[in-house]
């Protein structure tokens, strides 16, 4: 099992900037892919970016590509997720989860796949206005 706490949302400007942090604790944080997921009222949770175990390989959603940048410093136990240029419609709960299958390296469809992880954080606010 990897527990894990996010922090870093807040409320901001439409065109402002956020950083997110996971922070993993429990078995070995670089055996697991991780993700981002967010939540806005009434609507369901979507995928928003996933990073490999080593870091390497990152997927975005068409949503936040060029935007946001997902990161993760193993040695640290913590995945980033930087958000820039910010738009009311990011307004929502992000979420950060481990992959449920350590050592496993699959596909953008796979990552893009909410089923796919487990060890889910209890969720930061991020909130843009206009």
């Amino acid at each position: 099992q990897v527990q894990l706490v996010e922090s870093g949302g807040g409320l901001v400007q439409a065109g402002g900037s956020l950083r997110l942090s996971c922070a993993a604790s429990g078995r070995t944080f670089n055996n697991y892919a991780m993700g981002w997921f967010r939540q806005a009222p009434g609507k369901e949770r979507e995928f928003v970016a996933a990073i490999s175990r080593s870091g390497g390989t990152t997927y975005y959603a068409d949503s936040v590509k060029g935007r946001f940048t997902i990161s993760r410093d193993n040695a640290k136990n913590t995945m980033y997720l930087q958000m820039n240029s910010l738009k009311p419609e990011d307004t929502a709960v992000y979420y950060c989860a481990a992959d449920r299958r350590p050592y496993y390296t699959g596909s953008s469809y796979y990552y893009a796949g909410g089923d796919n992880y487990a060890n889910w954080g209890q969720g930061t606010q991020v909130t843009v206005s206009s």
